[in-house]
């Protein structure tokens, strides 16, 4: 039997939303969030005590958190989406938008969305602080019958969500096989069959110039590095939606989008997290 490696992270401060949303940039197996520390699972690799090592460090660096602890044990092989399942919960992200995973119930009340979302591995179960940003935003900037953008999809909520609350198509587009399955799966929950379709590219391999918006959750560096892909897709007068960015990135980001042609037009902060809203 195969055997991976468990870290258990604590951290001062202890933020597990935070911290999760950080360490899916490792690609661990999956993450359990416990009282006092997480537990990250990852493929058995030497270099794992490194990596965690120097990504914490650079947390500390960043101000994010003040000092950290970990311990690395060596484990046999677990069924990863059933740990994860007893975590994931019903998550009322707005007053108008709900997300739950299709093995929970839920009724609605009168002008809710309810978004199915079964994550797996994928990022973007509504939990984060950067994924409730996202769709407060798109509750407030998406308008009826235009077409979408999701940089980035992860699950696909960002897409599914923009056609439910009155898109009339919306574009997810991840490099990650995993997402990409995922997301087909997520279209079957919410029958939004024709309206929502899902593409295993990268921004700067999608022909369309066209879109009236589009979604980016994703970290600085990477949105740095897209910049002029994610401007180019957009056309004039359409907005442009960012987060996975903390307060401390504003600066640099505002700076490579308004360079671009852009102008800030809305912005929101959630903890240390933000989204900002640019238009074309």
């Amino acid at each position: 039997m195969k055997n991976y490696f468990e870290v258990i992270i604590d951290t001062d401060p202890f933020n597990p939303e935070e911290l999760s949303g950080l360490l899916w940039e490792l690609n661990p197996l999956g993450i359990v969030e416990n009282d006092d520390a997480l537990v990250i699972s990852f493929d058995a690799d030497e270099s794992i005590d490194q990596t965690v090592k120097d990504f914490l460090q650079e947390l500390v660096e960043k101000k994010v958190i003040n000092s950290f602890s970990y311990s690395i044990n060596e484990i046999e092989e677990k069924n990863w989406n059933e740990e994860w399942e007893k975590n994931l919960k019903v998550i009322k992200v707005t007053d108008k938008i709900v997300i739950k995973p299709s093995f929970r119930e839920y009724s609605p009340s009168e002008g809710e969305i309810v978004i199915t979302i079964d994550p797996k591995m994928s990022f973007g179960t509504g939990e984060h602080q950067t994924t409730k940003l996202m769709l407060s935003m798109c509750e407030k900037h998406i308008e009826k019958k235009t077409k979408v953008l999701d940089v980035g999809t992860g699950t696909g909520v960002l897409a599914i969500a923009s056609v439910m609350l009155g898109a009339d198509y919306a574009l997810g587009i991840d490099n990650d096989e995993w997402c990409y399955e995922n997301a087909l799966e997520n279209i079957d929950q919410n029958h939004v069959y024709g309206k929502v379709e899902f593409r295993l590219a990268e921004v700067g391999n999608i022909s369309e110039h066209d879109f009236d918006c589009l979604l980016a959750n994703i970290q600085k560096d990477v949105l740095l590095i897209i910049a002029k892909d994610i401007v180019s897709k957009v056309k004039a007068g359409g907005k442009v939606i960012l987060s996975g960015l903390l307060y401390t990135d504003e600066a640099d980001i505002c700076d490579c989008y308004t360079q671009l042609g852009l102008s800030l037009s809305d912005k929101m902060q959630l903890d240390e997290w933000i989204a900002l809203v640019f238009k074309k």
